[in-house]
C-alpha cells in the first residue's frame, strides 16, 4: 500500500504549483500583471461553496463561491497576511517617522512657527506617553538643526523617511495582487514624493488647526469680508484638516500600486481610511489617557511601545482601504469581462 502523502508533501506540490501558476499570470489589456490564486492542498472544505487558498504565510484562507463584500473582504484580509504586513508597516513606519519629523521641523521655519507651538499642539492632541517622547526629539532638532533645506544631510534624512511610503507602495500590490515591475529608481522617487505630500498635508493641517482663527480674523478683519462669512470659515477650519487627510489618500491609493487607476475607483476606500483613522486615532488616545497604564508595565519605553501599536492599528487601517479599492476593482473588471464575452457570443 502506497504511503499517505505527509504535510510536508502538500506543501512541496502547494509550492510547485505555484511556480506553475506564476508561469501563467493572468494579463489585462492595461498591461498589469496579476498573481494568480493557488488551492490550499492539504486541507479540504467540506462545504461545496467554499476553497482553501494559500495565504502570504502558507496558511489556508477560506474562499465562497458569489461571496458578499464583506466576505471578499475577509478572505483578501486572510490572504494578503494583513495583521502581518499591517506589523510590517509598524516597523517601517517607526523608522521612518522620526527622519519625517527631522524633515517636518526643517520646513517649520518658513511658516515662522515657534517650537512652543509645536509642543503646545503636541500635548493637546498625543497621548502624554508619545508626547514627551516626541517633545524631546523636537527640541534637540530645533536647537541642534543647522542645515539648510537641500542639505545633503536632510535628503539623506528625507530618504530615510521614504522606505515607510516603500513598504506601503508593496502592501498595495499585493492587495492588487499584482506584480511590481517598476525600476528601483521609479519606485524610490515616487516613494520620495508620497513623503513630501505626507509632511506637506501634515504642516498644514498643524498650520490650519494653529493658526486659523487668525486666518480668520485677516480675512473678515483686513479684508472686511460679512461677520456670517467668520461663521463658515470657523466651519470650514474644522472641516479643511479632514479633507485633506482624504485628498493625501486619495492620491497615495491612486498613483502607489503599480495599475492603472482612475480617481473614482479610490474614493470608497480612501472614504473608509479617513474616519477609520480618525475614529481610531482619538479612540486610542481616549484609551490611553483614560484607561492604559503602559508605563506600570514598560516603564521608560511606554511611549515608544504605545507608539509602535498606534502605527500598527493605522497600517492596518490603510491595508483595508486599499483592499477595498481592488475587491471594488476586481469586480468591476470581472463585470467588464462577462459583458465583453456576453457582447461577443450574441455577435
Amino acid at each position: 500500500m502506497a504511503d499517505k502523502p505527509t504535510n510536508s508533501d502538500y506543501l512541496n506540490q502547494a509550492k510547485q504549483e505555484s511556480k506553475e501558476s506564476q508561469a501563467k499570470k493572468s494579463q489585462n489589456p492595461e498591461g498589469e500583471t496579476f498573481v494568480d490564486n493557488v488551492k490550499f492542498k492539504s486541507k479540504a472544505s467540506k462545504k461545496p461553496d467554499e476553497t482553501f487558498y494559500v495565504s502570504k504565510i502558507n496558511k489556508p484562507a477560506k474562499h465562497k463561491d458569489n461571496p458578499s463584500f464583506f466576505q471578499s473582504l475577509m478572505f483578501q484580509f486572510s490572504k494578503d497576511n494583513t495583521s502581518g504586513m499591517g506589523a510590517q508597516l509598524a516597523y517601517y513606519f517607526l523608522l521612518a517617522i522620526f527622519p519625517l519629523l527631522i524633515f517636518l521641523l526643517t520646513l517649520v521655519p518658513l511658516f515662522q512657527i515657534d517650537q512652543q507651538m509645536i509642543t503646545q499642539f503636541i500635548q493637546d492632541y498625543a497621548p502624554s506617553d508619545i508626547a514627551g517622547m516626541l517633545e524631546g526629539v523636537i527640541s534637540d532638532v530645533m536647537q541642534n538643526s543647522n542645515g539648510g533645506l537641500l542639505s545633503v544631510g536632510l535628503l539623506v534624512t528625507l530618504w530615510s523617511a521614504s522606505n515607510g511610503m516603500t513598504a506601503l507602495m508593496n502592501a498595495f500590490n499585493v492587495a492588487y495582487d499584482v506584480e511590481d515591475n517598476r525600476n528601483f529608481v521609479v519606485a524610490k522617487l515616487l516613494s520620495i514624493v508620497f513623503t513630501i505630500i505626507l509632511a506637506v498635508s501634515v504642516l498644514l493641517t498643524f498650520v490650519l488647526i494653529v493658526f486659523g482663527e487668525q486666518i480668520g480674523n485677516l480675512m473678515f478683519g483686513v479684508i472686511g469680508l460679512d461677520q456670517q462669512f467668520q461663521v463658515i470659515w470657523n466651519w470650514v477650519r474644522s472641516l479643511l484638516p479632514v479633507l485633506l487627510v482624504f485628498i493625501v489618500f486619495v492620491v497615495i491609493y491612486t498613483t502607489a500600486p503599480n495599475i492603472k487607476l482612475q480617481v473614482k475607483a479610490v474614493i470608497p476606500g480612501a472614504l473608509f481610511t479617513t474616519i477609520a483613522f480618525l475614529v481610531a486615532s482619538w479612540g486610542f488616545s481616549f484609551y490611553i489617557s483614560n484607561f492604559g497604564n503602559y508605563s506600570a508595565t514598560y516603564g521608560s519605553i511606554a511611549g515608544v511601545i504605545i507608539l509602535i501599536l498606534w502605527l500598527y492599528i493605522t497600517g492596518v487601517i490603510i491595508i483595508l482601504g486599499a483592499q477595498i479599492n481592488a475587491i471594488l476593482h476586481k469586480r468591476a473588471m470581472r463585470k467588464q469581462r462577462e459583458e465583453t464575452a456576453n457582447n461577443e457570443s450574441t455577435a
